[in-house]
């Protein structure tokens, strides 16, 4: 079971890796209108496939799904507002904090036992990400708001899935955040619209695509796994734009590039070793 988890957030991780390449594409657009299309490109796929299977829209846990949504419209609001006043890499390193958030909540709602050295397997990745980030010399304290919020945000949603549970068909819980981003993206960049042309067109709904899969595998990891083995498996989004840079736009990585790869896998791997040896034991008992 831990293994067929991983495997979801590792498909989840380049899914959304491959989104935020392409949304560099589209840099000239209003971030409105591309959270607008990258819902309604996921919405195309999630509407039909519930309708197919006969599964009700409306879900089981109606104040969790609308809870769910609505922190994750907060959440990708909040971080492309701190896109305005911070630069990328520093607005980037500071969201991903938001698997120390998760372990926070997780130990507080969710009652999930985290050891003293899992905490220092987090901050490990925490500092690969760092380092492969860095952070500018002109921090916006504004746009420091606006990213915390942001991380503390995505923390909060991991665990609200994890909560829901099995007991929640994934496409239920994609498909309300989603109508809720969509309608906030759609009302938000009416004063910012700008036609795109077909190919424009074809990239901004194919941001719908990879956010559909990276959304669906996301849940799916959630559900069955514990919130502190998953959440900091975010941390492999940073190792697959180095690995996209490296191999598709032949940039050049030095050794601070190996050296924060290499402490992300190792604050990663060694954490789930230490699940799956707790797990191990307590099935021998």
């Amino acid at each position: 079971m831990i293994k067929k988890a991983i495997l979801f957030m590792i498909i989840s991780a380049f899914s959304f890796t491959l989104l935020n390449v392409f949304v560099k594409s589209l840099q000239h657009f209003s971030v409105y209108q591309i959270v607008f299309f990258r819902s309604l490109g996921t919405l195309i796929f999630t509407i039909p496939l519930i309708l197919k299977q006969k599964v009700s829209i409306l879900g089981n846990h109606k104040k969790l799904l609308l809870l769910r949504g609505g922190i994750g419209v907060i959440s990708l609001t909040s971080f492309f507002q701190s896109l305005n006043y911070l630069d990328v890499g520093t607005a980037v390193s500071i969201r991903y904090t938001s698997p120390i958030f998760a372990a926070i909540f997780a130990l507080v709602f969710l009652k999930e036992k985290i050891k003293s050295i899992q905490w220092l397997l987090f901050f490990l990745a925490l500092i690969g990400v760092l380092i492969l980030k860095g952070f500018s010399g002109n921090v916006s304290y504004l746009g420091l708001f606006f990213v915390c919020i942001s991380a503390i945000s995505l923390g909060l949603i991991f665990v609200i899935i994890r909560k829901i549970g099995t007991t929640e068909n994934p496409l239920v819980i994609i498909n309300y955040f989603m109508i809720m981003t969509f309608v906030f993206g759609g009302i938000m960049s009416i004063n910012h619209w700008k036609n795109p042309s077909v190919t424009e067109l074809l990239v901004l709904l194919s941001l719908g695509i990879f956010g559909y899969v990276g959304q669906l595998y996301m849940t799916k990891a959630f559900q069955s796994q514990e919130t502190s083995i998953i959440a900091p498996l975010k941390y492999l989004e940073v190792v697959f734009t180095i690995l996209i840079g490296v191999f598709w736009f032949k940039e050049v990585f030095n050794l601070y590039t190996l050296l924060g790869v290499s402490l992300i896998l190792v604050g990663l791997i060694y954490n789930i070793y230490l699940k799956k040896e707790v797990k191990e034991k307590n099935t021998l008992k």
